[in-house]
């Protein structure tokens, strides 16, 4: 057997579990429409249920800038623990090597996070009164 083909045939498990994944959601999704009860469409059944309430207004309101700002600041301080953690768990084995390169690349990720923070800050991305 040549190298290429043992390295093929391991993916075949991932293969054979792609055909199962899909084959279960469609026949899931056919089984439902088979056997699914159909009920009778109506303008007050495709209406949306508010409380009893009949609904007043557009379904879908719009929402502020700050609230994807924050989101995306947020977003960007949890990639930096996903950085931060793996390096904290190699730092005592690598630090022996190099222990100046290896602290020193984390200080300048962390004041480059910090720098950002500060202009996030600054503009007044975090508040949100305005």
């Amino acid at each position: 057997m040549k190298v290429a083909d043992y390295q093929l045939s391991q993916y075949l498990p991932v293969l054979i579990l792609g055909i199962v994944a899909v084959a279960f959601a469609a026949g899931t999704l056919l089984l439902s429409v088979l056997v699914g009860k159909r009920g009778r469409d109506s303008r007050i059944k495709d209406t949306a249920y508010e409380c009893g309430m009949l609904p007043v207004g557009a379904g879908g309101t719009r929402l502020s800038v700050k609230f994807y700002l924050v989101a995306m600041l947020f977003i960007l301080f949890d990639i930096e623990v996903v950085f931060l953690y793996p390096w904290a768990v190699i730092f005592r084995s690598e630090a022996g090597r190099e222990p100046g390169v290896i602290l020193g690349s984390m200080i300048g990720f962390m004041l480059i996070l910090f720098i950002g923070y500060l202009y996030a800050l600054k503009k007044g991305a975090f508040d949100w009164k305005h």
